[in-house]
């Protein structure tokens, strides 16, 4: 499991430093909040900042705005911790990932672009696409015949 979080976490590290600077989204932080935990216990507004490649204070006054609306408690200089709705929040967005993931390597696309294309559109999909597109990899997977056409020569 703490390797997968590693993987995820440089993933989502080289989606914000290839992407034209801009604001990051609450999700973005929220899954890396998660991931950080999962990896280490905890996470903090320094390691945040490190993967989401954005100076400390703009991570504060996200957290800030993450802590207004009930998605992690956050109190400077400790810890941060997820509440239910942000831990939920953010195995949704794992979720996601793992499907477009999924999908991309189905179709043939190598595991380190697959991981950074599922980055950068997870955040961007209607749930009911989601689980149109998971139905879909379910019926590829169960015709063996169909996923060998996918596969490079």
């Amino acid at each position: 499991m703490k390797k997968n979080a590693e993987i995820r976490l440089e993933s989502i590290k080289a989606a914000h430093r290839s992407a034209k600077p801009k604001l990051a989204r609450m999700e973005d932080y929220l899954e890396v909040i998660a991931e950080l935990v999962e990896l280490k216990g905890y996470a903090t507004t320094l390691d945040v900042s490190r993967y989401m490649n954005v100076s400390a204070p703009s991570v504060t006054k996200m957290l800030q705005r993450l802590d207004e609306n009930g998605y992690l408690k956050y109190e400077k200089y400790r810890g941060i911790n997820l509440t239910q709705k942000g831990s939920n929040l953010a195995e949704a967005i794992r979720q996601k990932h793992g499907i477009l993931l999924e999908f991309f390597e189905i179709l043939g696309i190598e595991h380190e672009t697959a991981n950074q294309d599922a980055e950068g559109i997870e955040h961007h999909l209607n749930p009911k696409t989601i689980k149109q597109l998971r139905k879909f990899i379910t019926y590829l997977k169960s015709n063996q015949k169909i996923l060998d056409g996918f596969k490079n020569p």
